[in-house]
């Protein structure tokens, strides 16, 4: 057991540390090939975020795991939503101008909905994993055209991502930064899936539990970080927009390639509690998030009540299990 837990915990730090070194050599060399601000953002940078779980998922299910694949996926999303925005707005309450991430928000409605359909008749197959995926190029395309349109209003979001986009990195550093993240994340998702799997067995859990709890939560530290030191320096919709575009990759780009990899079938639990639950979640950042008016608004006390029901969740996992 000593042994998984240290593979876990290793794998971990790897995927932090390697997403990060991802996300900071793919922006640099995006900037450096001309992309606009905004496009790198919206998918350049909203894809390297999303690395660890991809790759986790994927490794998952070159495995035969795709439970853990899909739990991570979930769980993930739930994590975001409760845990991460939830401790961000704890440390910094949150003001959101930007009209993109309220245009973005619909279409992460749109592709959780589609998720959750896919799984009614509680199987994972291969055209269900060609669906998330043909939707999966459709919003690619979509935020494509988005973030090279010209405005001569300058969107908040845009301003912030300019800032965090490094601007003095040769091509050559970047693409090795891009390089050396990604085989760091490849090591640290196979270990993480290792030792993750045989803690499952060893506690006698499922992959699907272990895969919504400890490898959600893990796999979601990066935006953690990245959503509370965003907050901190004021730039919420980053913070925010770090969760809606990580949320709508973990269902098309996580769940999507393990459908196809392994497809695999589900007890009906997955749709009595969990993805209710995250539904649930995102119907909240909707309310919080969408003012049609303004500026939308994520109060502390918002932010206690979501750290509340991430809380609540994982005790009652842990009961029923």
């Amino acid at each position: 057991m000593l042994l998984f837990s240290a593979s876990t915990i290793a794998g971990f730090a790897l995927l932090i540390w390697g997403a990060d070194r991802f996300v900071v050599g793919a922006a640099g060399a995006a900037r450096n090939f001309g992309l606009p601000t905004l496009l790198i953002g919206l998918t350049v940078v909203a894809i390297a975020t999303s690395a660890p779980e991809i790759l986790v998922s994927i490794t998952a299910a070159l495995h035969d795991n795709t439970e853990l694949a899909v739990g991570n996926a979930i769980g993930s999303n739930i994590a975001n939503i409760a845990l991460v925005l939830g401790a961000t707005a704890v440390v910094r309450p949150m003001i959101v101008r930007s009209t993109v991430l309220r245009r973005e928000m619909p279409a992460l409605l749109a592709v959780t909905l589609l998720t959750v359909m896919l799984f009614l008749d509680t199987y994972l197959g291969i055209l269900d994993g060609i669906i998330l995926l043909g939707g999966l190029v459709l919003v690619m395309q979509w935020l494509v055209r988005l973030g090279s349109q010209a405005n001569d209003d300058v969107d908040p979001i845009q301003e912030e991502i300019a800032a965090e986009i490094p601007s003095d990195m040769s091509t050559g550093m970047a693409l090795s930064w891009l390089a050396l993240g990604l085989v760091v994340l490849l090591v640290g998702a196979r270990m993480l899936v290792w030792g993750a799997h045989h803690i499952a067995i060893n506690l006698g859990v499922s992959d699907l539990i272990i895969g919504l709890t400890i490898v959600a939560v893990g796999t979601s530290l990066p935006e953690l970080a990245v959503s509370i030191v965003s907050a901190v320096k004021g730039e919420h919709d980053i913070a925010l927009g770090n969760i809606i575009g990580s949320n709508m990759f973990n269902c098309l780009a996580v769940i999507g390639p393990a459908a196809l990899i392994h497809p695999t079938s589900f007890s009906a639990e997955i749709l009595g509690i969990h993805l209710p639950v995250m539904i649930a979640l995102t119907l909240i950042l909707f309310a919080m998030t969408y003012n049609f008016t303004g500026a939308g608004r994520i109060s502390r006390v918002q932010g206690i009540a979501l750290l509340g029901g991430f809380v609540w969740y994982i005790g009652y996992l842990t009961r029923i299990n």
